[in-house]
């Protein structure tokens, strides 16, 4: 995209968002303010995913894209079905900051640090989803067990720089540190074969993608 390109829809963004300012501040939005901000966050997400779309070397752009898409979702969610917003809003918002690093991955290999953020943020959302149906104990492995994922992916998934060796390190201490909090809730013995079926699946996605020698 060329500099002019980029000043006329900044110009236009804010020309945008200050007519909706001033709308709401004279009171002529009345029950349609929520849908107006709701479309606006929802439009401005929308315009940093064209510009990734248009040019992958814009793979910055997919984290606030997503995460104004999320604003939006929430804005919109509150008015449509404010009980889902409530118990779930949070996991939406975190979930859709975490896609935008996933889709930063996926579209700049070379960015495999956004494995990191986008699991731990990931793992935030699914505790924030269950934070009203189970104790803080639970939420802790959980917590740990997430994190443990997530440099396991980042181990197991292929990078430009080669395979990240040094994070089965922190992938096998925080896998220690969950067993060890499920173990000290007397809860072992319902979880062990879900651990047994996680790992078995990692080695099993470790032993696909590694680079096979002629």
């Amino acid at each position: 995209m060329r500099r002019i390109d980029r000043s006329l829809l900044l110009g236009l963004a804010l020309v945008g968002a200050g007519m909706l300012f001033l709308l709401q501040n004279l009171g002529f939005l009345g029950t349609l303010e929520n849908a107006f901000w709701a479309l606006l966050f929802g439009a401005a997400g929308i315009g940093f995913l064209a510009a990734l779309a248009r040019d992958r070397a814009h793979w910055w752009a997919a984290i606030p894209g997503f995460a104004l898409l999320g604003i939006g979702m929430l804005i919109a969610l509150g008015d449509l079905a404010p009980a889902f917003a409530e118990t779930w809003g949070g996991a939406l918002f975190l979930g859709m900051i975490g896609l935008g690093f996933w889709v930063v991955y996926l579209v700049c290999r070379a960015c495999w640090w956004a494995i990191i953020p986008g699991g731990a943020l990931f793992t935030l959302a699914l505790i924030a989803g269950l934070s009203k149906s189970l104790a803080g104990e639970d939420l802790g492995w959980i917590f740990f067990l997430g994190l443990s994922a997530t440099f396991g992916l980042v181990y197991l998934l292929p990078t430009n720089e080669g395979r990240m060796r040094w994070a089965i390190y922190p992938a096998a201490g925080l896998l220690v540190m969950a067993l060890l909090m499920i173990t000290a809730m007397g809860a072992l013995v319902n979880l062990v074969w879900p651990m047994v079926l996680i790992l078995a699946g990692m080695y099993l996605m470790y032993r696909t993608l590694r680079p096979r020698h002629v």
